[in-house]
């Protein structure tokens, strides 16, 4: 196809889609649309005029400041560069989801009162003034729940060693979503054991991530459909809403094994992830084994996620709990965050953690690029007397985010935030622990993204004991790291810090 070729096709969709949200120019752009000559001169004003319209757009709708301004010149000032990419990348609300998503509530109704009326049943003592844990159920919507065993997976092969157990003990149904999952050899694992116990006569869903599972080969996914896996991507990208819509990720892991156990954390299904990757090895990451009462709210966001892709909810599920679930004495809730909710759940989440901590907040994370507010709220906890320390990798997997990391150094050293850079290879796990009694592990990055565009999955944890574990574990990730002083920004060049910078203005739309 020529290049003029291209070039009409591109503003013959433009007018497509301003013809339909303008109805009563349609007519009119048409004719447009069928000249020939000039069409260049035409296709350069119409993109003006598109960047226009659409930076009104980012200025409603965006939800930070910053990335509304970034939208907004770079839709005025490089219109044939920022109109495509604010087609696929600038929506930050996803209206369909939400209208599926009220649909499917209706359908989990009555499952999902049954379960809160069950799990009110098993009352405990509330905690103590300060504490965090009503404002995160207010966030949750969903109680945290006792009478759960919760058990710390450090590292791949920890991890899916105990998931495929799970998965080889499963007799009703198993749950499995990831962002990422490969055809490779840890892939290859998976796919057997689930083929294994579908033909057994389990019921298997396996849900996956369009972006982040990109590539993964038609076969391998016919393989497991043909072994009676009911196995689909989250989002139809050929539909006319969705086709340019990749700004939404669906970035969660949860596996359910019979409504009794269930897995969140930081990893997906690669063989990088057990620490083969040809750079960055060995992977450090972070899982959680759960049993108990908070095994079943986690099959919530998983059913209305399968709900979203195939308009369905999925059948047979126990959703039922008596006694005999109680697997222990510790408290766990199940927080679900994405963009089809009415506040920023997620970044509420680090807001509340970081604003309720009286002796330490620990967090560790692979991207770090927060917002204003989060900055705010980390260096008033620090200048409070708070332990506050920042785990990030010495070398990471987007440049990004390595560059912008910089520029908070200064800012963070000033009120006594610690910022360390891991040594021991990649670390990729999402952790923080506040205190003595509460920690949380899963898929949320400490970025705008994660904060306010991908769907995620924290298990959060209430118990002194099983966070001793965590506190045990993130000393040693210290150990193997080394501080990350303000010089690293300060005394660098000038071009280097004016990257940085810019890398940090990117962050909003990235």
């Amino acid at each position: 196809m020529s290049l003029w070729r291209k070039l009409h096709e591109t503003v013959r969709w433009l007018i497509v889609h301003l013809s339909r949200k303008f109805p009563r120019t349609a007519g009119f752009l048409g004719v447009l649309a069928r000249r020939r000559r000039p069409l260049w001169a035409f296709a350069y004003v119409l993109l003006h005029i598109t960047g226009f319209i659409c930076s009104i757009f980012a200025v409603m709708q965006t939800r930070t400041e910053q990335g509304a301004v970034a939208w907004a010149i770079s839709l005025n000032a490089a219109p044939v560069v920022a109109v495509p990419a604010w087609f696929v990348f600038g929506d930050s609300k996803l209206d369909s989801y939400v209208l599926t998503r009220k649909a499917g509530v209706e359908e989990l109704r009555p499952f999902a009162e049954g379960l809160l009326k069950n799990l009110n049943q098993f009352d405990w003592e509330v905690p103590e003034e300060g504490s965090p844990v009503a404002t995160l159920e207010q966030l949750a919507s969903l109680p945290m729940t006792q009478g759960n065993r919760v058990e710390l997976l450090v590292d791949g092969r920890n991890t899916f060693d105990s998931i495929f157990e799970a998965i080889k003990q499963a007799e009703d149904y198993i749950l499995v979503q990831f962002y990422i999952l490969r055809a490779d050899k840890l892939g290859g694992e998976l796919k057997s054991l689930l083929e294994e116990r579908a033909r057994s006569g389990v019921d298997v869903f396996v849900l996956v991530d369009n972006y982040g599972s990109f590539g993964l080969e038609d076969p391998y996914l016919k393989e497991m459909r043909d072994a009676g896996i009911k196995a689909r991507f989250f989002m139809d990208l050929s539909g006319e809403a969705n086709r340019f819509q990749l700004n939404f990720r669906n970035h969660r892991k949860i596996v359910v094994v019979d409504g009794k156990v269930g897995f969140v954390g930081g990893h997906n299904v690669g063989d990088e992830y057990l620490g083969h990757h040809p750079e960055l090895t060995p992977w450090r990451d972070s899982h959680l084994r759960m049993e108990g009462p908070v095994v079943k709210t986690l099959q919530i966001p998983f059913a209305e996620d399968w709900y979203w892709a195939t308009g369905e909810v999925p059948a047979d599920l126990d959703w039922t709990l008596t006694e005999e679930d109680l697997a222990g004495n510790q408290k766990a809730l199940c927080l679900a965050t994405g963009p089809a909710d009415p506040f920023e759940t997620c970044a509420m989440f680090f807001l509340t953690a970081i604003n309720t901590a009286r002796e330490r907040i620990w967090i560790a994370t692979p991207y770090f690029v927060p917002d204003d507010k989060i900055v705010t709220a980390l260096q008033l906890a620090a200048l409070r007397g708070v332990d506050v320390r920042i785990l990030i990798p010495k070398v990471g997997d987007s440049h990004l985010v390595y560059l912008s990391s910089f520029s908070y150094l200064e800012g963070m050293e000033k009120a006594g935030v610690k910022v360390y850079r891991y040594e021991e290879g990649f670390l990729h796990q999402k952790t923080v622990l506040v205190d003595s009694e509460l920690s949380a592990i899963g898929s949320a990055n400490f970025d705008n993204r994660s904060f306010r565009l991908n769907f995620e999955v924290t298990g959060v944890v209430y118990d002194e004991g099983f966070n001793r574990e965590v506190a045990k574990m993130l000393a040693s990730d210290f150990a193997n790291s080394s501080p990350a002083p303000s010089s690293e920004y300060t005394e660098s060049s000038f071009l280097f810090r004016l990257q940085s910078r810019l890398a940090r203005l990117l962050a909003p739309i990235q």
